[in-house]
C-alpha cells in the first residue's frame, strides 16, 4: 500500500523495515520506505529520463577527468536507518567518505549529494518529506528537479539545517554549480535538453 504525502493523525502503525524491503518485488517500480512507511512510485516518464541521463553524463564526464568521488543511478538503494531505505535519481558519494557508507549492495549513511528529479505524484514529497529526511541523516547537498517547471532548487547544509541555496530556471538559461564538484559547470540548457 503507498504511502501519503498528507500529514494525518493516524492510530498507532506497524513500521516496516528494511527486511521488509528487500522482499518488495522488482517490478520495475521504486519501492521507498521512509519513517517505515511504504511508498511506491511507478517507472518514471520519458523527460525524467533524459534528464537523468544528462546529468549522469555531465556528472560522469566530470568524474573521469577529476576522480574525486562516485556518482550512481537509480535504481541503487540508500539505507539510512532499518525504517529509511530510498533510492534517490542520482547520488554522488566523495572519495574521502566512500569507505564510510558505500557497501558492496548499498550505501548506508548519507551520500554527500542527492538528487530527485519529480514528477506531479512526487513534487510535494520531495521538497517536504524526503527533504527533512536527507537533512535529518545528513546529506550535505540535495537537488530537487522538477521537469514540468524546467527548474531546481538546491539545498545545502547550514548550522542549523539546510538553506535553500538556489533557485534555477532554464528560462533564465541558470548554470547549475556544486563546492562538492569544484570546477564543474551544469547549464541547465543541456540538463533539460531533449
Amino acid at each position: 500500500m503507498p504511502g501519503s504525502d498528507d500529514v494525518k493523525a493516524e492510530t498507532p502503525r506497524v513500521k516496516l523495515t528494511y527486511d521488509d524491503f528487500v522482499l518488495f518485488p522488482d517490478d520495475g517500480k521504486r519501492h521507498e520506505l521512509i519513517d517505515g512507511e511504504h511508498y511506491v512510485t511507478p517507472s518514471p516518464a520519458r523527460k525524467h529520463q533524459t534528464i537523468s541521463w544528462n546529468l549522469t553524463v555531465l556528472i560522469g564526464n566530470y568524474l573521469r577527468s577529476n576522480p574525486i568521488g562516485r556518482a550512481f543511478a537509480a535504481p541503487f538503494d540508500v539505507v539510512f536507518s532499518n525504517f529509511d531505505v530510498v533510492e534517490p535519481d542520482l547520488l554522488f558519494i566523495s572519495q574521502r567518505r566512500q569507505s564510510d557508507v558505500l557497501t558492496a549492495k548499498h550505501v548506508r549513511g548519507a551520500p554527500d549529494l542527492v538528487v530527485e528529479i519529480g514528477s506531479p505524484a512526487t513534487r510535494k514529497r520531495d521538497e517536504t518529506i524526503k527533504r527533512r529526511l536527507y537533512e535529518k541523516f545528513g546529506v550535505s547537498e540535495y537537488w530537487v528537479i522538477d521537469p514540468e517547471l524546467d527548474s531546481i532548487h538546491v539545498y545545502r547544509r547550514a548550522d542549523s539545517g539546510y538553506a535553500r541555496v538556489a533557485e534555477l530556471t532554464l528560462e533564465t538559461q541558470d548554470v547549475l554549480r556544486t563546492p562538492l564538484m569544484p570546477g564543474l559547470d551544469l547549464p541547465l540548457t543541456v540538463i533539460f535538453e531533449n
